[in-house]
């Protein structure tokens, strides 16, 4: 059997994180997301693997390019919707097909359930239902589905994750896949609604803590790094090569941190964070519930708690990050949000700086002593 990844979109509203990279090469648990569809699909023995690149193709084609198992690769030239980056590969299809999201988790058990099926999709039950195609069962069977409605009758949403015969693209007349779908239900075509077990997608970038959380349990433990007599590590905690942990430095799992990363001494990692390549924490600096991406530094005496940091931030000495309730405006909606901060790439701080509820865009610098709680500072920005 065949499967389609689509991974051709941005990813807007997780913006500033993907202004540089696709949403589907964020890494959580230091692996980018398609990486976890593409391991989904092996574990069911689904080799025969088609990838839809569009927006910064030629990062997703080197990260494919990395893969011991080949990947066909095929561009969507304009980001024009998932029907149509699905009829960008549709010479390529010879028969029954996956269509699976290449920015959202999935695990190999629910790939197993749809396999096989003729027309059906993955469903699953979400607290926001209105962020998705909303579907509406009866007997196991899709009667409806809805493209995010305002009002949500149903809090049972599609996946995105189809099994589908090529009959599909006679359905395919806009630029939604889900529009095609209620045009086959509506021709009479009956198509299955299957549970899943394990679905995870970040619709803001504040929900990738909580898939970096859930992913952190697949983490196998491993230190091939240096560490510390003097370092208590506990839980489920992988360290990479050329990493050195400091002595006196505590580590509470299930926390991953990448290759030839300097931490410590004197600092405390609490669980369910991940830390990229090339990170440097000096003494006396704490992580909670954090996404650290390659080639940031954090200066001592720092307190970053429910963060995501981009790559090559450089934090200094006394920065803090906690959690706070707010509204944050996405795309002219008000959402309510709740987290410490998320900081796009290339963020420079002063010492003492405060961070509360708040996004930072790409190449903002921020003075010393600043306070910053529930705002969006624009990529380039400078706050004094």
């Amino acid at each position: 059997m065949q499967a389609v990844i689509l991974a051709a979109g941005e990813g807007k509203r997780v913006r500033p994180l993907t202004r540089s990279r696709p949403k589907a090469l964020i890494p959580v648990a230091n692996r980018p997301i398609i990486e976890y569809v593409i391991d989904a699909l092996l574990k069911n023995g689904i080799r025969d693997i088609i990838v839809v690149a569009g927006y910064r193709k030629e990062q997703v084609i080197r990260f494919l390019n990395q893969l011991e198992v080949p990947v066909e690769v095929v561009i969507q030239p304009k980001q024009l919707g998932t029907a149509h980056a699905l009829q960008c590969a549709e010479s390529k299809i010879t028969g029954d097909f996956l269509v699976l999201p290449g920015d959202n988790y999935i695990d190999p058990h629910s790939i197993a359930r749809i396999l096989g099926k003729s027309n059906a999709m993955l469903v699953r039950e979400h607290p926001n239902p209105s962020n998705f195609g909303v579907v509406m069962l009866q007997d196991g069977y899709v009667t409806e589905i809805v493209e995010k409605p305002e009002h949500a009758q149903s809090l049972m949403v599609s996946t995105g994750i189809y099994s589908l015969k090529k009959e599909i693209f006679s359905y395919i007349k806009g630029n939604d896949l889900t529009d095609a779908i209620a045009a086959m239900i509506q021709q009479g075509i009956r198509v299955q609604g299957v549970p899943a077990d394990d679905w995870q997608d970040a619709i803001f970038a504040w929900d990738l803590l909580k898939m970096n959380r859930r992913l952190l349990h697949q983490v196998s433990p491993g230190r091939e790094g240096v560490t510390s007599r003097q370092a208590i590590i506990s839980g489920v905690v992988h360290i990479g090569k050329g990493s050195t942990i400091g002595p006196n430095t505590v580590i509470t799992g299930p926390v991953v941190i990448g290759n030839d990363c300097i931490i410590g001494p004197n600092c405390c990692i609490l669980p369910n964070t991940s830390i990229g390549s090339r990170v440097t924490l000096e003494p006396f600096t704490l992580l909670g519930d954090c996404l650290i991406m390659d080639d940031t530094s954090i200066g001592s005496h720092s307190r970053m708690v429910n963060t995501i940091i981009g790559e090559r931030c450089l934090l200094a000495d006394h920065t803090s990050a906690s959690i706070s309730t707010g509204l944050m405006e996405i795309e002219g909606s008000a959402i309510r949000s709740e987290f410490g901060a998320i900081l796009g790439d290339t963020v420079m701080s002063g010492p003492f700086s405060t961070f509360r509820n708040s996004i930072l865009g790409n190449n903002v610098t921020i003075e010393g002593q600043s306070r910053i709680t529930s705002r969006i500072i624009p990529d380039g920005s400078t706050v004094v």
